[in-house]
C-alpha cells in the first residue's frame, strides 16, 4: 500500500480557478456525441446516476451525451482509461466514492486523484445505513454499540464488498467504539441484504435504496442512516448524528469529472450545466426516487471534499489493515 502524494495547493488552486474563467467563450462546445465513462457495470448506482445525467445533458444540448461502462478492478479499469482520455471535453468521468478509497485501497491506481482530473461537480449522493435482522436485540444505533461491546466476537455484518464505503464506515465505528466484529463482504447489495433477512447474518450496512422496502415491510429494522439530515424518502430513520455519532456521517457520491488538461470554458459549461440540472423543476425529488440527494456544488468545493475523504479513509484502511 503506497503512501498517497497530497498535492493539495496544486489540486484547489486548480479547481478554484474556475471562478476566474469567463462565462463567454467562442466554441460551440459540444459539437458531437460526448462519453461519459461510468467504472462500473449497468444498474448500479454509478451507472442509473450516469444515464440519468446522460438524458438531461442531452436534452438541454441538442447533442448526445452517452455512458460507456468500463467496469473491473474495483472501478480503476474505468478511472485508468478516463486519465488517459483527450483532455477535450468529449470524454468524462463519472467518479463515485471509490475514486477517493482506490489509491489506499490498491498497491497502485492508473491515476492520480489530484493531477489526473479536473473537478466538475458532484451531482448526488446515497446515504447508508446501518440495518440489522429484527430478531436482533436493538432498536437504535447505541444499543446496537452496546450489545456488540458485551459480545465480542459474537457478531458478524455484511456489506457490499471490501473497501466500500458502507464496508470502511462500519470499521471506522469499529474502531472509534472498540467493537469485536467480524466482516462478511459479498458480491453486490443485493446478496448481502439477503443473508440479514434470512438470518444468517445479524447487522448490515449499505446505500438506503438497498433496503427501504424491506424496512418498510419490517423484514430488516434500520438503525441510523449515515447522512446529515434524514433522507426524504424515509424520515422514519434517524441519522448517525441524532443517535450521538456525528463522526460517522458518510455517503457514497457520483460526481462529474474531466481528464486533466480539458479546456476551463468547457469545464466551466459542464459545471452550470450540472447546477441547472439538479436544480430543475422535480429534478430533486426524481433523485430521491433513485435513492439520492442533489448536490451540484462548485469545482472548488468538490476537490476539498476529495482531499478531505482521500486522507479519512486512508486512515480507516491502514488501522483496519484493509487490503484489495
Amino acid at each position: 500500500m503506497n503512501p498517497i502524494p497530497l498535492n493539495r495547493r496544486h489540486w484547489l488552486a486548480t479547481a478554484g480557478a474556475m471562478s476566474l474563467w469567463p462565462r463567454a467563450w467562442s466554441q460551440s462546445y459540444p459539437e458531437r456525441p460526448v462519453k461519459i465513462i461510468v467504472a462500473f457495470a449497468p444498474a448500479g448506482p454509478s451507472d442509473i446516476m450516469g444515464r440519468w445525467l446522460a438524458q438531461r445533458l442531452s436534452e438541454r444540448n441538442g447533442k448526445s451525451f452517452v455512458v460507456e461502462n468500463m467496469a473491473g478492478a474495483g472501478g480503476n479499469i474505468g478511472m485508468g482509461a478516463a486519465a488517459k482520455a483527450p483532455p477535450n471535453g468529449y470524454t468524462l468521468l463519472l467518479a463515485s466514492s471509490t475514486y477517493v478509497i482506490n489509491p489506499s485501497l490498491y498497491k497502485s491506481v492508473p491515476y492520480d486523484p489530484f493531477k489526473d482530473f479536473a473537478p466538475i461537480s458532484m451531482v448526488g449522493e446515497s446515504p447508508h445505513v446501518f440495518f440489522v435482522h429484527p430478531s436482533v436485540k436493538a432498536q437504535n444505533l447505541r444499543q446496537l454499540i452496546d450489545l456488540v461491546r458485551s459480545q465480542p466476537g459474537k457478531f458478524s455484518y455484511v456489506s457490499a464488498g471490501s473497501g466500500t464505503v458502507a464496508h470502511l464506515s462500519v470499521e471506522q465505528l469499529k474502531i472509534g467504539m472498540g467493537l469485536d466484529m467480524t466482516h462478511i463482504p459479498f458480491k453486490g447489495a443485493g446478496p448481502a441484504v439477503q443473508s440479514v433477512v434470512s438470518g444468517e447474518i445479524a447487522i448490515g450496512c449499505t446505500t438506503l435504496p438497498a433496503v427501504k422496502e424491506l424496512v418498510r415491510g419490517n423484514l430488516l429494522r434500520a438503525l441510523a442512516v449515515t447522512s446529515t439530515q434524514r433522507f426524504a424518502s424515509s424520515p422514519q430513520i434517524p441519522t448517525v448524528a441524532e443517535s450521538g455519532f456525528a463522526d460517522q456521517e458518510s455517503s457514497t457520491w457520483q460526481s462529474l469529472m474531466a481528464p486533466a488538461g480539458t479546456p476551463a470554458p468547457v469545464l466551466q459549461f459542464l459545471h452550470r450545466e450540472v447546477v441547472a440540472i439538479v436544480n430543475a423543476p422535480g429534478a430533486r425529488e426524481q433523485l430521491v426516487d433513485l435513492g439520492f440527494t442533489a448536490i451540484g456544488n462548485s469545482p472548488a468545493q468538490l476537490g476539498a471534499q476529495i482531499q478531505s475523504e482521500i486522507e479519512r479513509w486512508r486512515k480507516v484502511i491502514q488501522a483496519a489493515r484493509i487490503e484489495a
